[in-house]
């Protein structure tokens, strides 16, 4: 628990500083257009919260986001549930082929990811023709992004459901326990007989699905499919993640907390929009990824500070 005071604590310090500073902070509008932007990123972010805690990282999900908007996009006049269906499955293929490269071709995760973050932007611009790709207004697949279910947004609902199951999963299944194993030593758990590597490819497999949900909410949420953005979310989801406390070496991590690194990172630029609002400051689109970037960075330097320090304490003894 004590690891986790920092991020509680700077969360508990921006809730007051928003209550006491913004006037319409604790508002219903921006409660839950929060709620309903960040849910994007909570999706990616607890499917890289399980390919952290392997030892691995997916650096193709916001690419497969994008991608799964234009198929959403494409397929929404067919039904809601097409499109929704259609932009989860392309999430689905593009980890199942991320897991099978990486386990039967040995090759590096950050490695595999990244041509398929190439391959999976370049089919975007190629379904998409290099523009968006506006939803069908005969059928209510906006609802998914934009509509509300007992005073409840949408994608807010799909996201608590994901987390709980997320969390269940780590903390009460054999696939959790498998995850943290191979996270602490894929050798030495391949010699306990876990099947490691069905368990990577059903781990970016989760990844990609989650990346495919977020991409129809996203198609969903701005009326089209967007195969230029996901720019940085893996950025965001990798800072998410690490702020949670998840070692980027694996072995260990926290559904819950990840939730949490969302929240923080969500509340850092809900409150410097509120600054943009007041005229204070004026924050592109740019600036936002520089200040990802800049997290994820500190976060990197603050957890290695720390892991070496404890190597340090352990040789001492």
């Amino acid at each position: 628990m004590k690891k986790n005071l920092p991020i509680l604590i700077a969360l508990v310090a921006l809730l007051v500083l928003g209550v006491t500073r913004y006037e319409h902070f604790l508002s219903a509008y921006n409660v839950t257009s929060f709620w309903r932007y960040n849910s994007m990123f909570l999706l990616i972010s607890i499917g890289m919260a399980f390919v952290i805690i392997t030892g691995g990282i997916d650096l193709s999900v916001g690419a497969v986001a994008a991608l799964a908007s234009v198929v959403s996009a494409l397929a929404s006049p067919h039904g809601a549930l097409a499109g929704v269906i259609a932009g989860s499955f392309a999430g689905l293929a593009v980890g199942v082929l991320n897991g099978l490269v990486i386990t039967h071709m040995r090759i590096l995760p950050f490695i595999v990811t990244l041509a398929t973050s190439l391959g999976a932007h370049g089919l975007a611009l190629l379904l998409g023709h290099n523009d968006a790709v506006a939803i069908s207004s005969d059928t209510n697949f906006a609802a998914f992004g934009q509509g509300d279910f007992l005073g409840l947004p949408i994608p807010g609902i799909v996201c608590a459901a994901a987390a709980v199951i997320g969390w269940i999963a780590l903390r009460s299944s054999r696939f959790g326990r498998h995850a943290l194993a191979i996270g602490g030593s894929e050798e030495a758990s391949r010699l306990m007989g876990l099947n490691v590597d069905r368990t990577l490819v059903f781990v970016y497999a989760v990844s990609g699905l989650l990346a495919g949900i977020a991409g129809a909410i996203l198609a969903a949420q701005f009326g089209a499919g967007q195969p230029n953005e996901g720019v940085g979310w893996e950025l965001f989801a990798i800072s998410a993640v690490v702020l949670g406390g998840t070692r980027l070496t694996g072995g260990e991590g926290s559904i819950a907390m990840t939730i949490a690194g969302v929240a923080l990172l969500g509340l850092v630029f809900n409150l410097l929009n509120f600054e943009n609002g007041l005229g204070y400051i004026s924050l592109s689109a740019y600036w936002q990824s520089v200040i990802r970037g800049l997290f994820l960075l500190l976060v990197i330097v603050l957890q290695a500070r720390v892991l070496g320090g404890k190597k340090a304490v352990k040789v001492a003894r």
